[in-house]
């Protein structure tokens, strides 16, 4: 069964399956040039796997066994002139905030399908010989009445830290960062829904890694979608893409800079999944994405870059994110 699609087919798709008020799946990649659309009666599991809150299509759970999980960090002279392109960027007015992702090699005894049914996250993901996700960040949420909200999740701290919360909070970088992205995603709600306001600013979270706890910073920001938005859930959602809080802002000039800086397409990694239920939808941002490559499997993952930031913190804190969601490992991480 073939499953990715164009973008203008998807888009229409999804338009249809609302419609009708018929379930589905969605995976929509970085570039928006290989979308997955699959009504859920037609989700094959020896394919596709899901486990979206509440929402599944498979039956039983993983045994946890001892395993290992290695990192081999991206280079940091590579990192770093990626960085310094970024900050040339920054300072030159052209973009205000920027997302820069790298993939980081890794060596486990799990699968990727044994990592997906493992792991313990709001939204996970298992495409069979590509990649796995389990994302702690929702993208957005509508309500059967039209409500919509999204909550972007920015700000990350080693939880284990003496005073981490308040380092967090108070942390001057992170605050214009947050400050930046909430006011981006206010801006695209306001493309597709009426009333916009922030409800909750920065309120912190914790994530529970193989390695320790993190903290993270979100807010949620919520509008009114019109009467008619199950007919329009395709339209709705392509207009909302890429999600601010992994590109930046401006988004367009935004987006251009990242691959000139990352040279390489992003695939699915920073996309967005969700289901829509007949009645509502709930989706993620596909961030904590492990790939299988060519030659093994890479762990994608990144961090928002300001005027503010420092080369060293920034990539530290791309390597912190490169983790498993569920119980410590037996050897040490190198």
């Amino acid at each position: 069964m073939t499953i990715t699609t164009d973008r203008p087919t998807a888009q229409q798709l999804m338009n249809k399956l609302g419609h009708d008020r018929r379930p589905f799946i969605f995976l929509i990649d970085f570039e928006m040039q290989r979308p997955i659309v699959l009504p859920l009666d037609e989700a094959n599991p020896a394919q596709l796997q899901y486990a979206i809150h509440g929402h599944r299509n498979f039956t039983g759970i993983a045994t946890p066994a001892d395993f290992h999980f290695h990192r081999y960090p991206v280079d940091r002279e590579r990192y770093a002139a990626a960085f310094q392109q970024v900050q040339a960027a920054l300072k030159a007015g052209n973009s205000y905030l920027l997302n820069l992702a790298f993939p980081t090699p890794i060596e486990t005894n799990l699968s990727l399908h044994e990592i997906f049914l493992l792991s313990n996250a709001p939204y996970r993901i298992w495409l069979n010989g590509q990649f796995t996700c389990f994302s702690p960040e929702p993208f957005v949420r509508i309500r059967p009445d039209g409500g919509i909200a999204s909550f972007p999740m920015k700000g990350t701290i080693d939880a284990t830290l003496p005073g981490a919360q308040h380092q967090l909070l108070s942390n001057l970088k992170e605050q214009a960062e947050h400050a930046t992205i909430v006011d981006l995603i206010r801006n695209d709600l306001s493309i597709v829904a009426k009333n916009v306001r922030v409800k909750r600013y920065r309120y912190v979270e914790s994530i529970t890694t193989h390695n320790g706890s993190l903290l993270q910073t979100s807010t949620e920001i919520e509008g009114q979608l019109p009467p008619d938005f199950h007919q329009q859930l395709g339209d709705l959602l392509f207009k909302l893409l890429p999600a601010g809080s992994i590109s930046g802002a401006p988004k367009q000039k935004t987006v251009e800079i990242i691959r000139a800086a990352e040279q390489q397409d992003r695939g699915y990694y920073t996309g967005v999944c969700g289901i829509y239920d007949g009645q509502s939808v709930d989706s993620g941002v596909m961030i904590r994405f492990v790939e299988e490559t060519p030659s093994g499997l890479v762990f994608k993952s990144g961090g928002g870059i300001t005027a503010r930031s420092t080369m060293e913190a920034e990539y530290q804190e791309l390597l912190q994110k490169a983790y498993l969601p569920f119980a410590p490992v037996t050897e040490p991480v190198l």
